[in-house]
């Protein structure tokens, strides 16, 4: 599609971008899931700070599936508008932002289980509505951090690039919770096959909702960056 009819139709690069962001998270965050799965069932058994270690370094490196699968698939849906801004230059700005955001997201449990102690007693879980707020409050650091590189490779290229930023945070505010409640539900002791279709499902959820808010941003910068040309 040409640069020139893609100006006339923006509502095309919202559905694309959609689809690219719910198509990608599921696949993308749904492989990173499993094998952060795998990994744990394969050295909680272990105790030691070694295992602790590792499986942080698992966890976080695993965020590279994501990045690179929604990295991509970003790239492919605002490619005909943005077609200055290079597949490299994307998939290393989400990279970056996924592999700094995996690191602050499971720093905390790592280093609670680098100081507990195995004898004391587990802490209750709270409630599901304090869990889903505090991942409100997740989703929109994780869109900060998510988003500030992709902003750096915005900036030079597309006016106005910084409501990026916000428009991540906004995004992942309301993502967030959905993917907390499919990892919750999905471990209610049903079979496999039911776990996993519920889980892709809301990882496809979660996408399209993410996508659908930050992609009227995307949208608007779009926009701006063609009538500027």
């Amino acid at each position: 599609m040409a640069v020139t009819d893609s100006r006339k139709e923006p509502w095309l690069l919202w559905l694309r971008w959609v689809a690219a962001n719910a198509l990608g998270e599921m696949v993308g965050l749904g492989a990173t899931t499993a094998v952060i799965a795998v990994a744990f069932s394969g050295l909680e058994e272990k105790a030691g700070v070694g295992s602790v270690l590792l499986l942080f370094l698992l966890a976080v490196a695993s965020g590279a599936i994501e990045a690179t699968v929604v990295g991509m698939a970003q790239w492919w849906a605002m490619r005909p508008w943005l077609p200055a801004i290079t597949r490299r230059a994307w998939w290393l700005a989400t990279l970056v932002g996924a592999l700094v955001a995996y690191v602050l997201g499971y720093l905390p449990s790592t280093l609670m289980s680098l100081g507990s102690d195995a004898s004391q007693s587990q802490v209750t879980e709270p409630p599901q509505w304090v869990v889903l707020l505090l991942a409100v409050g997740m989703g929109a650091v994780a869109g900060a951090v998510l988003s500030f590189a992709q902003w750096r490779a915005l900036r030079t290229k597309v006016p106005r690039a910084g409501w990026w930023v916000p428009a991540n945070m906004l995004a992942w505010s309301a993502g967030m919770p959905i993917i907390f409640w499919g990892i919750d539900a999905s471990q209610k002791g049903q079979p496999l096959a039911q776990m996993i279709l519920l889980l892709a499902g809301c990882l496809l959820l979660s996408g399209a909702v993410v996508g659908g808010i930050h992609g009227v941003v995307l949208v608007r910068l779009a926009t701006s960056a063609n009538l500027r040309t």
